[in-house]
């Protein structure tokens, strides 16, 4: 079940940030790093808002950590095309570890079935995409960010085509905790009686 979970959510999270990065790829760059400055912000100003609510007493230290965080998540917020350019070298990083990903995947899923070749293609078109977009992020953001929005949404959709027929057909634990797969190999030789 847990596998199920995590390949669901690397799947939604890919098709939102592909569906974001194709639908608005002149945008998409400053609106996620101003996200991403929101989201280092607000936790910052609740635990400074708490430590000066709840007073200065002795054993409560301040929180260095949240005014690191508040700063970082405001010079996310007033620079945002800066890290624009960062976030793609960031995208194209993570578009390659998903191919790889995929690919060692189908490689596990090699020991309980057969895996066509076909299978293979798409998490190889997803690495290249994300090295391309390592090698050149400023070249045009938004022809990047387009790229990279398409092999997120391809990735999303091989993520689900992957799990639904690769996972229905791994092979169950039994209670010993060796697979009905071993068990079947554990079969006795049958004496042949002649008559």
């Amino acid at each position: 079940m847990r596998g199920l979970s995590y390949s669901f959510l690397r799947a939604v999270c890919a098709l939102v940030i592909g569906l974001i990065l194709v639908m608005f790829p002149n945008q998409a760059g400053e609106y996620l790093v101003i996200t991403v400055g929101v989201v280092f912000l607000i936790p910052s100003l609740i635990s400074l808002i708490g430590y000066f609510a709840l007073g200065k007493d002795g054993s409560r230290r301040f929180p260095i950590e949240g005014v690191g965080s508040l700063l970082f998540g405001l010079w996310l917020m007033i620079m945002p095309g800066f890290f624009a350019d960062l976030l793609t070298f960031v995208l194209g990083f993570i578009l390659a570890l998903g191919g790889v990903q995929q690919i060692a995947s189908l490689v596990s899923a090699r020991r309980w079935m057969r895996v066509p070749g076909g299978y293979y293609v798409v998490p190889v078109l997803i690495l290249i995409a994300g090295v391309v977009a390592l090698f050149n992020p400023t070249g045009v953001r938004s022809t990047a960010f387009i790229i990279i929005g398409v092999s997120s949404l391809v990735y999303a959709l091989s993520e689900l085509l992957n799990w639904f027929v690769f996972s229905r057909r791994r092979p169950k634990p039994t209670a010993g905790g060796s697979s009905a797969l071993q068990n079947s190999t554990d079969v006795e030789d049958a004496e042949i009686v002649n008559d």
